[in-house]
C-alpha cells in the first residue's frame, strides 16, 4: 500500500455530509494503514490548528493543499 501524501504535508479534508469538521488546512500527522474494511484505501491521521483533536481519514476524502 503506498501513501499519497506524506507526514508533515497540509491538505484539505472534503466535507461529507455525516462528519463535522472544521474547514481549512489540516497536517499529516502519521500514516496508518487501510481499515479492516477497505484493504487497499490508506488512512491517515491529520491535525488542524482550529481543533484540539486529531482525526483518522481515509486517502480519498483528502486533496493537496496550495
Amino acid at each position: 500500500m503506498t501513501h499519497k501524501f506524506a507526514v508533515g504535508q497540509t491538505v484539505n479534508l472534503e466535507p461529507h455530509v455525516l462528519r463535522t469538521a472544521v474547514v481549512g488546512s489540516y497536517e499529516i500527522r502519521h500514516l496508518m494503514p487501510a481499515s479492516d474494511n477497505s484493504t487497499d484505501e490508506p488512512r491517515y491521521r491529520v491535525k488542524s490548528d482550529a481543533e484540539k483533536q486529531e482525526r483518522v481519514v481515509p486517502e480519498c476524502d483528502l486533496t493537496l493543499s496550495m
